[in-house]
Parts: structure tokens; C-alpha cells; sequence
């Protein structure tokens, strides 16, 4: 016994005795056993979740959208089934709530909610900014679309979140590519920016992309990307990082690199500086000044 199983199932079976059952694996949940000294992925208290639910529950939230292949979500989140429990175990999130067949498909042998209702569900029980970074992880690993979201939205009006689940499919964006980049975009749009660009190709001699922006703004050329640590840690990476940056530069465009120990306030200064900078170079170009 390698795999998420039901005790009760693996006695029953005559798989395992209860000795062996209590003494050589521990409790996920209620009669969800694992091996003792395994390594619980999220993928595997998912299966636990369901499981538990006696194989009855529809699997949605962040579980569902990692088993639909969105990035980014930890191995600690919590399970989030559709199902009508009032006292759930420390891990599972169960909630009663009205869904149609075509908003449940099958992955991995379990009901998981489709691709719009797990959309639909993130948007709505999450915290508003969370709700973005997981819709547009959402949205780049699989293109589900503010439309087809917004149409469960029409349908279930009164439901709880919606006003929410609007705001935040609003600001969805499928070009990010790490939380960070969601944290980045919508810091921007709070503070007054407009809306920025996502993955703006910039091209070279030829007119081929030789590198593509975080984000920005093509008609004033001001470009912003946040810069991970992975990108310190390999040096071939963080060599090309360099030749690239001076290429962009090298096309005019003002480039403001944001790192994980930049303050919001330090972040917000530095882009509206070259937008001053930008406005100012366009007002001497046209005989303002």
C-alpha cells in the first residue's frame, strides 16, 4: 500500500490487518490512511479529500485548478469540495452548493468541477487579490476565458461572491506568469496606472521577438518585470538577463526591474517617474517647453 486509501476498504479487503493498518500508516483525514513516512503532495490530499467524501464530493477551488495543470498552488492549501458536510476535517473546505452537469468532468477517475466553475469558485471565496494571481494562473495554463466565466456568473446572480468574482475576472490576465506578476499588474492598476500589457514581444533587426515583456506600456515604451531568484541562481541565465536588458534599453524603452525586496511605495515611485520622464520628453517634442 503506496497510495491514498480508505482503511475501512483495505480491512475489508483483507489487504491489511489493523495492526498494520495503525502501525505502519498515519490518518490524513478519517479513515484516509497513508504511508507512515510519506511525502503528502497536494495531489494526494486531493485524493484523500475525495475519498473521504465517499467518492460523492465534486472537487473545485485550487485543488481542481491544479489537477486542471494552473502552477503555483501549494502543497498545503486546503481541499475544497462541493459537498454537503457541516463539519469537515482540518484541510477540507466543503461547501453546499447548486452545480448543473456540465460543470463537473472526470480527471483521474474523481469529479472535479470544470474549467469555468473552478474559475467561477476562485473568484468568488477567495480574497480579491489571491482570487487574480490564481484566475490568471487559471487562465495561462489552460485559456479559460472571461466569458465563459461570466456566463456562470449571469447564471447563478445571486450567489455569494459574485459582485467579487467579477472585480477580479475583470483584472484577469493570462499573460502572467508567476504570482508575482499578478502582485506586480494589479499594484499598478491600484495605484492609478493604466492597465499594463502583458508578454509585449519586442522585436529585433529582422522583426522577430527576441524577448518578451512582463508587462507595460508600448506607446510611452516603459516596461516593468519583476525578477525572480531563479534567475540569480543560474548563471547562463542571468547572463542572457543582462544582454537582454541591454537590448531592450538599447530600443528606447525605459526598463524598471522590481525584486522581491523593493517596497510597493519604492516600486510605485520608479514607474511614475518614467512616466514623468516620458510626458516631459513628449511635451519638448511638441513645442511645449
Amino acid at each position: 500500500m503506496h497510495t491514498v486509501f480508505l482503511g475501512s476498504e483495505a480491512i475489508a479487503a483483507g489487504v491489511l490487518t489493523p495492526g498494520e493498518l495503525r502501525y505502519g500508516y498515519r490518518r490524513l483525514y478519517p479513515n484516509i490512511y497513508v504511508a507512515r513516512n510519506a511525502e503528502v503532495s497536494l495531489a494526494d490530499r486531493t485524493v484523500g479529500a475525495w475519498l473521504w467524501s465517499q467518492r460523492r464530493a465534486i472537487i473545485t477551488g485550487r485543488a481542481a485548478a491544479a489537477l486542471h495543470g494552473a502552477r503555483w498552488i501549494g502543497d498545503q492549501a486546503p481541499v475544497e469540495l462541493i459537498y454537503d458536510c457541516k463539519r469537515s476535517p482540518a484541510g477540507i473546505i466543503t461547501r453546499n452548493e447548486r452545480t448543473a452537469d456540465e460543470e463537473v468532468c472526470r480527471i483521474a477517475d474523481m469529479s472535479v468541477s470544470s474549467l469555468a466553475r473552478t474559475a467561477f469558485d476562485l473568484g468568488r471565496h477567495l480574497p480579491l487579490a489571491r482570487a487574480v494571481e490564481h484566475l490568471d494562473a487559471l487562465a495561462n495554463a489552460t485559456g479559460v476565458t472571461a466569458a465563459q466565466i461570466l456566463l456562470l456568473a449571469e447564471h447563478y446572480r445571486g450567489a455569494r461572491g459574485v459582485k467579487q468574482l467579477r472585480t477580479a475576472v475583470a483584472h484577469m490576465d493570462a499573460g502572467a506568469q508567476s504570482p508575482k506578476e499578478s502582485w506586480l499588474r494589479m499594484l499598478l492598476v491600484r495605484r492609478g496606472f493604466p492597465r499594463p500589457r502583458t508578454q509585449i514581444p519586442v522585436l529585433n533587426g529582422r522583426g522577430k521577438p527576441f524577448a518578451y515583456l512582463d508587462m507595460g506600456w508600448e506607446d510611452v515604451k516603459i516596461a516593468v518585470e519583476y525578477d525572480g531568484d531563479q534567475h540569480r541562481e543560474d548563471r547562463n541565465q542571468y547572463v542572457w538577463d543582462e544582454q537582454r536588458l541591454r537590448l531592450i534599453r538599447g530600443r528606447e524603452w525605459l526598463h524598471i526591474k522590481v525584486i522581491s525586496e523593493d517596497s510597493e511605495h519604492d516600486v510605485v515611485e520608479r514607474v511614475a517617474a518614467a512616466w514623468r520622464f516620458r510626458e516631459g520628453a513628449h511635451m519638448v517634442a511638441a513645442g511645449a517647453w
